[in-house]
């Protein structure tokens, strides 16, 4: 056999194990794409809710600025336990734990409408909030952000809080005093509620009198998302709350720490239940079906669309992998027969 025919077999070889390579990349390539968008679909899904803990007064043990965020998904149980480990919580509002630096209220404010795509997108629902936001959580010297939080289903986020609060102070819960805002719903019957924000601006002056030294108050204002400010006729948003309250505390020149978690869940269900009891309220035999679509619909629609999609990219894994299985390549050179 000639030299010229071995080194176009050569070639051959060389060629088509390149095109193998090639098809083999490509392939792998449309497969790490759909697994890409499908965990960024995972991450900034409609059921994740974003949570920021600051505080202007806490510092780290060097005296530097302390700022962390936590990019893993947790549940909102996981996240009432980081704020009382890593957050400190547990050190203030534990009465038999004495803290070198601390803060005369903790404030929680728990919203009912900024999700995760509200936050990491340019286009969200509140521009408004989310600059307030960053603007405290930037300026404070302790930080701490979770970007993704499963949006709490069985349980709402003010009873998480309390839970959590029992079980970091087993022995004592160690507040000395615990008010809640009426929208909240809380099972524990002997906690005080106040009914709006000067109700809260007037507590904290009041507490400011009476407080003793060590003491910290546990402060929780729960938001009932602005259509429901609209229907009732109050103008003030999240925003505006938040700003309210925390320059009410810092005109009394309290030391707080402050914890903003958003739980849309309970806050949509009930939404979907007045638009049902509406419909069923005018007398009709059989209701109008709905055609909007809340924000547990469109993430049920985004994990189809996402599954959708993986099936196909593996359907083309799987024919690139059969057709280059086809593909004979020559193991051994034969020589051409004589004319």
């Amino acid at each position: 056999m000639s030299t010229t025919h071995i080194d176009l077999d050569l070639s051959r070889i060389v060629s088509t194990t390149k095109m193998k390579k090639i098809q083999i990349g490509a392939v792998a390539l449309l497969v790490f794409l759909s697994v890409a968008s499908l965990f960024e679909i995972g991450l900034a899904s409609p059921n994740t809710v974003p949570a920021f803990l600051w505080s202007p007064h806490l510092q780290s043990a060097n005296g530097e600025l302390d700022e962390a965020v936590n990019y893993q998904v947790m549940s909102a149980k996981d996240l009432v336990g980081s704020v009382f480990t890593q957050g400190g919580w547990s050190n203030f509002l534990c009465s038999e734990k004495k803290l070198e630096q601390p803060v005369d209220v903790a404030l929680v404010f728990i919203g009912r409408e900024l999700l995760s795509s509200d936050v990491s997108s340019k286009r969200n629902s509140d521009p408004a909030l989310v600059n307030t936001l960053n603007n405290l959580f930037t300026a404070s010297n302790f930080s701490l952000a979770f970007p993704y939080i499963a949006a709490p289903e069985e349980e709402r986020m003010e009873n998480l809080l309390l839970s959590g609060l029992k079980e970091a102070c087993p022995n004592n819960v160690g507040v000395n005093n615990i008010v809640f805002s009426d929208s909240c719903f809380v099972e524990d019957g002997t906690i005080q509620k106040l009914s709006d924000l000067q109700s809260f601006k007037d507590h904290l002056l009041a507490r400011r009198e009476t407080r003793k030294e060590g003491e910290t108050d546990l402060v929780v204002l729960c938001s009932e998302g602005s259509e429901s400010n609209s229907q009732a006729g109050q103008s003030r948003s999240e925003r505006e709350s938040i700003l309210e309250l925390v320059s009410s505390v810092e005109q009394s020149g309290s030391k707080y720490t402050a914890l903003y978690v958003s739980d849309p869940y309970w806050y949509t269900s009930y939404k979907t239940l007045q638009r049902f009891l509406a419909e069923t309220a005018k007398g009709n035999s059989t209701p109008e079906i709905a055609t909007g679509c809340d924000e547990l619909c469109k993430f049920k629609s985004s994990l189809l669309e996402g599954i959708l999609v993986g099936i196909v990219f593996l359907l083309i894994l799987i024919s690139g992998l059969c057709c280059m299985a086809g593909i004979d390549t020559p193991t051994r050179f034969e020589t051409p027969q004589d004319s």
